[in-house]
């Protein structure tokens, strides 16, 4: 099992920042590949950006050039760095990790876009 814990989320005025964390902990040996996605209601869950075990990473068009994905794996962390946020990138934001035929999601974290 993998365990996920999310932090960071919160209320920020448009143009803003926030950083996300995402700390990993179990058996995370085989995790290939870890992200963030986030969920406004009556909307699917959707992608914003993944970082595979090898760097690789992929941004939704919408946070292209605004939001980063990095990995700190001697603390097992994920973050995403959250610059120029806008009011429709309001949502609960889903940490994500995968292995092989296994996916895990953190409990989410609220972010609030809002003057």
């Amino acid at each position: 099992q993998v365990q996920l814990a999310e932090s960071g989320g919160g209320l920020v005025q448009p143009g803003g920042s926030l950083r996300l964390s995402c700390a990993a902990s179990g058996s995370i040996s085989s995790i290939y590949v870890r992200g963030w996605y986030r969920q406004t209601p009556g909307k699917q869950r959707e992608l914003v950006a993944v970082i595979t075990s090898a760097g690789s990473t992929n941004y939704a068009d919408s946070v292209k050039g605004r939001f980063t994905i990095s990995i700190d794996n001697a603390k097992n962390t994920v973050y995403l760095q959250m610059n120029s946020l806008k009011t429709e990138d309001t949502a609960v934001y889903y940490c994500n990790a995968r292995r092989p035929l296994q996916s895990y999601w953190g409990q989410g974290t609220q972010v609030t876009v809002s003057s």
